[in-house]
């Protein structure tokens, strides 16, 4: 069975891609590229989708924003 998870990529000052899904508690990858990152995280959801049942039922992405903070 298919099924499409969001997942979130940054990138640390190292240049390692750290990916996410937040459907699972924990499960989180890396990889020396995005496309190694990619398949690491498939590897990672499989295993998390055999472990445990998601946290949510349904998670949408709906973007990335830049927020500023005024600190003391």
């Amino acid at each position: 069975m298919k099924k499409h998870y969001t997942v979130i990529i940054e990138q640390d000052s190292d240049g390692i891609f750290l990916v996410e899904c937040p459907l699972f508690k924990g499960c989180r990858s890396y990889g020396h590229s995005i496309e190694e990152a990619l398949k690491n995280i498939q590897e990672a959801i499989a295993a998390c989708a055999d472990e445990e049942p998601p946290v949510v039922e349904q998670v949408t992405f709906v973007g990335v924003r830049d927020l500023e903070v005024v600190t003391p």
